[in-house]
């Protein structure tokens, strides 16, 4: 299920990217701030009241110079961000009078048809502003929202009302059992051009120019007997390298594909070979939990000999260690060379992230390894783990139960994990692994 978003909107200089920087710094909790998954300042997700949701800051708009390619720029980016929103969070400077820009802004708002939340910012004096309050209903968007961003004052309860006026968490119609698959990677990688092949037809525009597929498009179809849902996405850039703006919206598109996908097909270039933004998309679907097919297309362009495939394989796992269980396919997109056995793959690595192991067999397994490799000792305290049982699927997720969970150290964590992939596969899943403090020790 893909999170809501919230778009903060407005003219130059009224403090929109201050109550940004105010919310996602302080008032809420991050979701997603992890190594491997770089965001632009322009998008953050994050959670208020137990709902999550994604935060966009947008450039001013300005109506009276819209001849600069900046202006135009920036005022496209605050559309794009509004028809992508769920909600628009409306920015005004509450210490001077509404502006022709303010009374523009408002209509697009209006016209757009999306709930709206005026905020008046900058505010100093909170007993007095609702007899100032009148100058904004003008705009025809509610009552306004006193908030002082730079200092914090009302930004709780602007929250409070914002998580009021997200859509209500929607089930996905999809059957459950229905594995959703996402294609994802940086533009031209052939990410069309593989759904076209995998479907059979040409459903989604392919061209040789970055950026042409926009939005994620979910495809039903039917492969030996057996549902998928193909969601192809829009490619995701570097922002020193987005011509146009709106392109970061795709940004956002792709990765809420992701978090709706099972299993998500990782294309690479070799060519190219594995770049940062490589890294940052698929490491993306490595936090969220996701099946994860690294997909290396255009391998018929590369001059080859008996042991190129090999050499590009070992590289892709230096440049990728945290996704080690990963598996990998050399395809050829445009002449169909090994696309069917994707599809082989996907459905291997959507039983992997579903596996459930019994929790006796787990304990067995447990005392081997604990057996051949001793938990390790800190200051003259041994670390013990006590009983382990899997919690969860999709991605599997186990609770160690130890004498104290401050012990664990990484490198023994990560040998549970070994053990557990030797012992039961999970190829193609991540795994994660937390620790609990058990006050009884068991024999």
């Amino acid at each position: 299920m893909s999170k809501p978003v919230v778009a903060i909107v407005g003219r130059p200089n009224v403090g929109k990217s201050t109550l940004f920087n105010r919310i996602v710094g302080g008032l809420v909790a991050i979701v997603e701030d992890t190594p491997g998954v770089t965001r632009d300042r322009l998008y953050f997700d994050a959670e208020w009241l137990g709902r999550k949701f994604t935060l966009i800051d947008t450039g001013g708009i300005e109506f009276k110079d819209e001849t600069t390619p900046l202006s135009t720029q920036m005022k496209k980016q605050a559309e794009m961000a509004i028809e992508e929103a769920d909600v628009v969070v409306f920015i005004v400077d509450g210490k001077t009078k509404v502006t022709p820009d303010d009374e523009q802004i408002a209509k697009y708002i209006r016209k757009a048809g999306k709930p709206i939340l005026l905020v008046a910012n900058k505010v100093e004096n909170f007993t007095s502003f609702p007899m100032e309050a009148h100058e904004f209903l003008t705009l025809g968007c509610g009552d306004p929202i006193p908030v002082s961003a730079v200092h914090g004052l009302n930004v709780g309860d602007l929250l409070d009302t914002v998580v009021s006026r997200l859509p209500d968490e929607i089930v996905e119609d999809y059957d459950p059992d229905i594995v959703k698959i996402a294609v994802i990677g940086r533009p031209n990688v052939g990410k069309s051009s593989l759904v076209n092949m995998l479907l059979g037809e040409e459903r989604v525009i392919v061209s040789d120019i970055p950026g042409t597929t926009r939005d994620a498009i979910d495809t039903p179809f039917v492969f030996e007997e057996k549902s998928y849902i193909l969601i192809d996405t829009a490619g995701i850039r570097r922002k020193k390298k987005i011509a146009e703006l709106t392109e970061n919206y795709s940004v956002i598109r792709s990765f809420r594909a992701v978090e709706r996908a099972d299993v998500v097909l990782m294309l690479l270039d070799p060519i190219e070979g594995v770049t940062d933004q490589d890294k940052r998309i698929v490491g993306y679907a490595h936090e969220v939990g996701k099946g994860i097919i690294l997909v290396i297309n255009k391998w018929d362009l590369v001059e080859k000999d008996d042991k190129t495939l090999n050499k590009f394989e070992k590289k892709i796992r230096e440049e990728l260690p945290f996704i080690q269980y990963a598996p990998t396919q050399f395809i050829s997109a445009k002449t169909g060379q090994r696309v069917h056995k994707i599809m082989e793959l996907v459905e291997f690595v959507a039983e992997q992230t579903s596996t459930r192991i019994q929790t006796s067999t787990l304990n067995d397994m447990l005392r081997e390894w604990v057996h051949l490799n001793p938990p390790p000792s800190d200051k003259g305290k041994r670390l013990k783990v006590l009983y382990v049982t899997q919690k969860s699927v999709q991605p599997p997720m186990f609770i160690f139960f130890v004498n104290d969970p401050e012990l664990m150290h990484f490198s023994y964590k990560r040998y549970l994990e070994n053990q557990i992939r030797k012992s039961f596969g999970f190829e193609g899943s991540p795994i994660r692994i937390i620790t609990r403090k058990r006050d009884k020790e068991i024999d």
